[in-house]
């Protein structure tokens, strides 16, 4: 299907909670006769309504899912393929002479949901995944509602991250509220809304945040692998279909966008910070297209632990570079270890990522680079240029 599988095992992180309500209850209680609080006995014991508590939490993905079900949609696919067909062209006379039965290729149309997406502008564009979208021969069209079908006129695919904006002729669309993904934190609520399994509409899944800033490399037959930073890890059940569907909080704001599943893992999911994707927005209104600075690296972070069994300093360790890109103008090596950017050190996946900071910059900007090679500290100034 569309999901793109990831290989790489990672655990969930649990969350425990702290009773504040219980000491501060119990203390006024003491003094009996004069003040009793709800959820406190005469003794000063704490009593607990799990039946409101249940009450609260379905309260809460109900509204989220009211209010945010008429944002998302399905994506669908068109396209013809033609199979059968028992000889290549020009083999027809061989074919005769060993009375080898011809077969006639046929044209098979194919149709089907293979996808989620969700809508950003109200006259039309829609965010999905890069891959849901990725096979350029094909024809695409989106489910609003229950039933209504729209075709999609442009697609616009990022090039540097798993990304796509979708265009359509449809205004008075109702677009996601976008939240914040900086501020979230681990163990809070998320709600998933996609087309599981390529068939299932509008299908709700709940859970927790498990992990934040991971670095993963997921891949599809069709898209191939690519290395995803800063990724968010959560429990809420993500299925083939659900690639490119939002992510929520418990107030309906949009946090992520779902990318990813693990093959080896039981309940674990990855989706985009949608900080991430406010960058993407913001850069396509106003060039039109996904431009964004470019280094022309292929590296992994080598995490404070490692750094500390290997003797070397944290950062990103330089695995490749791309021919002619303005990493390799400047100067950098592979083996190399970029420790710092612009004074800022690179030391984990979530707040000092590489590739975040340079998303961050403008096509054009210069930037400083420190970087370790054979136990000495240089310092490179990089001018990024746009993917060539």
């Amino acid at each position: 299907m569309d999901e793109k599988i990831l290989k790489t095992f990672l655990i969930g992180l649990g969350v425990g909670a702290v009773a504040v309500g219980a000491f501060f209850g119990g203390g006024v209680a003491s003094q009996r006769g004069w003040l009793k609080l709800p959820g406190v006995d005469n003794a000063g014991n704490v009593t607990i309504n799990r039946s409101k508590e249940v009450v609260d939490e379905e309260s809460v993905v109900t509204r989220v899912v009211e209010k945010a079900t008429p944002s998302v949609v399905t994506v669908s696919i068109s396209k013809t393929n033609v199979v059968g067909g028992n000889l290549p062209p020009g083999w027809d006379v061989f074919g005769d002479f060993f009375n080898v039965p011809r077969t006639k290729p046929v044209e098979q149309k194919i149709e089907q949901d293979i996808g989620t997406g969700f809508v950003i502008e109200k006259d039309g564009l829609i965010v999905t995944n890069k891959h849901v979208v990725s096979d350029s021969g094909a024809r695409y069209k989106v489910v609003i509602g229950k039933d209504q079908v729209v075709e999609v006129k442009d697609i616009y695919r990022d090039p540097t991250s798993d990304l796509a904006i979708l265009k359509v002729d449809k205004t008075g669309l109702t677009p996601v509220t976008l939240g914040d993904s900086d501020q979230l934190k681990v163990g809070q609520t998320v709600i998933a809304i996609g087309t599981a399994l390529g068939e299932f509409r509008s299908t709700v899944t709940k859970g927790v945040i498990s992990g934040l800033g991971r670095g993963i490399t997921a891949g599809s037959p069709l898209a191939g692998s690519e290395r995803l930073d800063n990724v968010i890890q959560t429990d809420a059940a993500i299925n083939p279909g659900n690639s490119g569907g939002p992510l929520f909080n418990s107030s309906g704001e949009a946090i992520g966008v779902n990318v990813a599943v693990s093959q080896e893992g039981q309940s674990i999911g990855f989706a985009l910070p949608i900080n991430l994707v406010k960058e993407s927005i913001n850069n396509f209104k106003t060039t039109g297209e996904f431009e964004r600075p470019y280094l022309g690296v292929g590296y992994q972070m080598i995490t404070k632990q490692s750094a500390l069994l290997n003797d070397v300093p944290a950062g990103a360790y330089v695995k490749s570079i791309v021919e002619g890109s303005p990493a390799e103008v400047a100067g950098l090596k592979v083996g190399d270890i970029i420790v710092e950017m612009e004074g800022k050190k690179l030391v984990d996946e979530k707040n000092a990522s590489l590739a975040n900071m340079i998303n961050r910059k403008k096509i054009g900007d210069m930037v400083s680079l420190k970087v370790w090679r054979e136990d000495k500290e240089l310092a490179f100034s990089v001018k990024l240029e746009k993917r060539k």
